[in-house]
């Protein structure tokens, strides 16, 4: 049913058939009509950061933005839900066309760029969610907002979505927004982190509630890097840490249609690169921060294999788009059944 489905949306543009696949799968869960294809969703819980996970698949964030299709989407299945990337005012994002699909390599390659309708939009919708499982708010910065000014951004974020998310997520990986990657190394990740943190704790007293704070990073960092913002996570004593984003290596679509494109590259190049930044990330670690896995989960086994190289939880968002509702409840029975063995 899904391959009939994909083959019609594919038809249309990456970001035209990214709306009508969501608006559709709306009216199916108006009308009830999601369950059949998707099966009783798996209930294994898994608990980090003090919360519980129903089970460990995730949607990532970036197909959601705006909080717009908590509900559809959660009618599938997963465990979590990030939305998001959601930054302080409104952004159109990059001139279009900014998505690209890359089929013979199950790829897509974005340079979105942030668009999105903003907090208070964001925030608006989230309040009328239903969907029974946890929600991360990924939060990011303006385009307009310096790098060296970007932590009140992320500040104004956190303060916004605090009483709403179960999680809060810092994205300061994406390649789409200049300077942000910037912010993962040295002494400009501590700058960052240790305001959020304080803030976090501010917060927390505040309302009564400790809401977890982990960082998305990169798949590009070499090992010296790695061991460095690894070393900040841990002296921070940040939340978790979600592994990885899209990567800027083409290497895997060099010469396909739609290959040399700028922006991120995700999918199933994308599979091992991030297995390898998770198992690293796991050493440097040391048990320390729980990861949260994506990037190239194609399958049970890919999720799998995740699980193997240390992740707690996966999230999926490039083989959900090629491989339909399908994989969330694969993985996720996949998982629980390693979890109980």
């Amino acid at each position: 049913m899904y391959s009939l489905a994909r083959k019609l949306l594919f038809s249309f543009s990456g970001e035209a058939a990214h709306q009508l696949a969501l608006e559709s799968l709306d009216a199916a869960h108006r009308l009830r009509l999601t369950r059949p294809f998707t099966g009783t969703p798996i209930h294994s819980p898994v608990k980090i950061m003090g919360l519980e996970f129903p089970n460990a698949v995730g949607l990532a964030a970036g197909l959601d933005k705006n909080a717009d299709h908590i509900n559809s989407l959660g009618s599938l299945g997963f465990g979590f839900i990030e939305v998001g990337t959601v930054t302080p005012r409104p952004q159109p994002g990059n001139p279009k066309p900014r998505l690209f699909r890359i089929p013979e390599q199950e790829a897509i390659i974005n340079r979105m760029g942030f668009n999105n309708k903003g907090l208070e939009h964001l925030l608006k919708q989230v309040r009328k969610r239903h969907f029974p499982g946890l929600l991360g708010i990924n939060l990011g910065k303006n385009l307009n907002t310096s790098v060296e000014q970007a932590v009140d951004d992320y500040l104004l974020g956190l303060e916004g979505v605090y009483q709403e998310a179960d999680y809060v997520t810092v994205n300061i990986s994406s390649p789409n927004t200049p300077g942000l990657r910037s912010l993962q190394y040295g002494e400009a990740l501590k700058d960052l982190l240790k305001p959020l943190k304080e803030a976090q704790q501010r917060l927390a007293d505040q309302h009564q509630r400790y809401v977890p704070l982990v960082v998305k990073v990169a798949p590009d960092m070499n090992d010296e890097e790695l061991l460095s913002l690894a070393s900040t996570l841990r002296e921070l004593k940040l939340d978790g840490v979600i592994a990885t984003n899209t990567t800027l290596d083409k290497t895997a679509v060099e010469g396909l249609k739609y290959g040399n494109e700028e922006g991120g590259l995700s999918g199933r190049p994308l599979t091992e690169k991030a297995c390898i930044i998770t198992r690293k990330l796991t050493e440097a670690l040391e048990g320390e921060l729980p990861i949260i896995g994506v990037g190239g989960i194609f399958s049970a086994e890919d999720a799998v294999e995740r699980i193997k190289a240390g992740a707690d939880l996966i999230q999926l968002y490039s083989g959900f788009i090629y491989r339909g509702p399908s994989l969330i409840h694969e993985c996720a029975e996949a998982i629980a059944a390693i979890k109980e063995s």
